[in-house]
């Protein structure tokens, strides 16, 4: 009777308190296994592996796991996502067995009763589970062999963003579809193969001894539970989740700056600047609070703020003074930064960059933000700067999750990884792109945070796996002697930024002391824009970018406000 009324999907507890109390005249093994499970998940807290090995017969997990997912009701269209706790096997004993002999007679307990993916059964392809959709995910979900691997992508964006070209939605060179690219494209598998999926998720969290990752939806209506939890099971986990802005603790920055990271960053600073030009022309708005409304400043003269600066440039010179004729005289481009901009590129090309944007109405000043207020940013020698548009890029650093996970950390603050980007203190994981850098016993320095290392950094892990699974390592615990083939060796092949105006620099050099191409002017901005068309990932989009630079050549850029 106790067990019809686990499978009519009773409430878990109250039906394992019930089959207790029935069976406690009887005291068998299975009823004190029993009375344990159910004031466990009473109490929501972790049982114990041995409170299920103690059972007296083998089906009795599978009841469980059957009456758990009915009782949740979890189970409906999930393909294959369950509420039962995972079957793993201890850590000592996978790895001694590289086998694909079926434990689920003695499953392990976990940590959470949620929603799970859980381990590959035998026979089954083993799984690899990618965090993040960025240059370096993105690049190993291109080129990783979906023969040999199930592949599951978290990530809280479904699509990769072509950085180098985010600058120009801004002011409406591109539109913001031509830049990003939805991982079901890149790899086909997530949206067609039984084993391999997306998830729409942020990782909060990664169980290294029972190879598993908790997700975290936060933005859930229409689920169970806000925020929605589950977690899922790897058998190989690559970390590419990426970076955040550097803010350096300035006061202000993260309430008041806008970044230049995502599409809706550009989507809100594209929304803001043209607001402020239409406000700017009502009545009654005193001289200064014009001035101020249509100052936009820039801070961080890397690549991405010269190349943002120089593309608001061409905007107010060709686009603003044509179509907002009554306020032309009041925009005005600040470029802030504490050094010398583009620190990397060679000294004549630097030159170059700040006489041309100097030319062309962009104000460069060099000094230190102190604190950053709603309408103006205070430097550190004590002059303030009033803004209506305020676009923060300095660089960027580890993210919070990254520096939560206990692994560990190459100089810098990221995830430590040796020559073959593995994180060398835990089994089958992996670390890429801004998230990870070399750890000092390998001798090698930390990469720099760019889209050209995560690129590489992804093909180069595909090919590894591609090696492992050849030699029967895809498994859990099963790449110990696989041999992984040459180690990662990072080769810089150049830097380009456009500066506005048809303009360019190209350093084509390895380094800034090494000898080499670097030029600059017109043909270096056709040089420039040939090469990010090649390099953006589809066919359709380089259909898109080309239409867009056409359109906007010939008509104009766009200035609809929407939104």
């Amino acid at each position: 009777m106790a067990w019809s009324r686990i499978a009519r999907g009773s409430q878990l507890t109250q039906s394992l308190s019930r089959i207790a109390s029935e069976g406690a005249a009887a005291a068998t093994p299975a009823a004190s296994a029993l009375r344990n499970a159910a004031a466990l998940g009473h109490h929501r807290a972790s049982p114990s592996p041995s409170a299920f090995h103690s059972l007296a017969f083998a089906g009795l997990a599978d009841k469980y796991a059957a009456a758990t997912a009915t009782a949740t009701g979890l189970l409906q269209q999930s393909r294959a996502i369950t509420t039962t706790p995972p079957t793993l096997r201890p850590a000592a004993a996978t790895a001694a067995e590289c086998s694909d002999a079926d434990d689920s007679s003695s499953p392990s307990a976990t940590a959470m009763a949620v929603p799970d993916l859980g381990p590959t059964r035998p026979g089954e392809k083993p799984r690899v589970v990618v965090l993040g959709t960025g240059w370096a995910a993105c690049r190993f979900l291109k080129d990783v062999d979906t023969r040999a691997y199930d592949v599951v992508c978290v990530s809280p964006r479904n699509h990769m963003v072509f950085t180098p070209l985010l600058a120009s939605t801004c002011v409406g060179t591109l539109e913001f579809r031509s830049v990003v690219e939805p991982v079901s494209r890149i790899q086909s598998a997530l949206a067609t193969r039984p084993g391999s999926y997306f998830f729409l998720a942020s990782c909060s969290g990664i169980d290294t001894r029972r190879h598993e990752v908790y997700c975290t939806v936060a933005e859930c209506d229409g689920l169970p539970s806000k925020p929605y939890n589950f977690k899922v099971s790897y058998d190989k986990l690559v970390i590419a989740s990426g970076s955040e802005p550097l803010t350096f603790g300035i006061k202000g920055v993260a309430e008041n700056a806008i970044f230049l990271r995502e599409v809706s960053h550009a989507q809100e600073i594209r929304r803001k600047l043209l607001t402020n030009l239409m406000l700017s022309e009502n009545p009654g708005l005193s001289e200064e609070e014009k001035k101020r409304l249509l100052h936009c400043v820039v801070v961080g003269g890397g690549p991405t703020g010269v190349e943002f600066s120089g593309e608001l440039s061409d905007f107010i010179t060709r686009d603003v003074r044509e179509r907002y004729a009554h306020v032309k005289d009041y925009v005005k481009v600040t470029l802030i930064e504490a050094n010398e901009i583009l620190s990397s590129f060679d000294v004549g090309l630097r030159q170059y960059a700040t006489n041309h944007l100097s030319k062309y109405g962009v104000n460069l000043v060099r000094g230190v933000v102190k604190e950053v207020k709603p309408t103006e940013i205070e430097l550190s020698d004590g002059s303030r700067v009033p803004y209506g548009l305020l676009v923060w890029s300095t660089g960027v650093g580890p993210s919070q999750f990254v520096k939560s996970l206990p692994l560990p950390k190459s100089p810098g603050g990221r995830i430590g990884v040796d020559e073959y980007l593995r994180v060398p203190s835990v089994d089958d994981v992996f670390a890429l792109g801004d998230c990870a850098g070399f750890l000092e016993e390998t001798g090698r320095s930390v990469l720099p945070a760019l889209a050209q290392v995560a690129e590489r950094e992804g093909r180069y892990l595909a090919r590894v796996m591609g090696r492992i699974a050849a030699q029967d390592g895809g498994k859990a615990h099963c790449a110990g002697r696989a041999d992984l083939g040459e180690p990662f060796v990072y080769k810089h092949i150049g830097s380009m930024a456009s500066v506005g105006r048809y303009k360019a620099l190209v350093d084509l050099r390895e380094n800034k002391d090494a000898k080499g191409v670097s030029m600059a002017g017109f043909v270096s901005w056709v040089m420039w824009r040939s090469a990010y068309l090649t390099r953006v990932v589809s066919w359709r989009n380089r259909f898109y970018v080309a239409v867009n630079w056409a359109t906007t050549l010939v008509f104009g850029r766009d200035n609809t406000r929407i939104g």
